[in-house]
């Protein structure tokens, strides 16, 4: 009889044994999720906040190309007029003119190849 309570105690302590490690794995398991788990939401903080750095940086990019394109844009119309008053120009001197062509020479002018024409002589 004594061997059968020796071996309950024995069985007791073990048990006891097996329930004090259980109750430290599951301890140790639940730091280690909390652990994860502040680690993952560190992960997320930090993806947001570059999400919404590199939303800023697009953004701001955006309104500089815009700023540039509209720049271009006003300076290919400004280049535009400019030719366009230029041709207009040239034609309103034309009709003004009818006599003179556009590389400077006089067209139809007989006195002045009459005396051209004398000079030679």
């Amino acid at each position: 009889m004594a061997d059968r309570e020796e071996q309950l105690l024995k069985e007791t302590k073990r048990a006891e044994k097996r329930a004090a490690e259980d109750i430290e794995q599951l301890a140790r398991d639940q730091a280690r999720r909390k652990a994860n788990l502040a680690r993952e939401q560190a992960i997320e903080e930090d993806q947001k906040e570059k999400t919404a750095k590199r939303a800023e940086r697009r953004a701001a990019e955006e309104i500089r190309q815009s700023a540039r394109d509209q720049a271009r844009r006003k300076a290919n119309l400004a280049r535009e007029q400019a030719i366009a008053e230029a041709q207009e120009a040239k034609k309103l001197k034309a009709k003004n003119n009818p006599q003179s062509e556009p590389n400077g020479y006089g067209q139809g002018d007989e006195q002045g190849l009459g005396l051209f024409i004398e000079f030679l002589s």
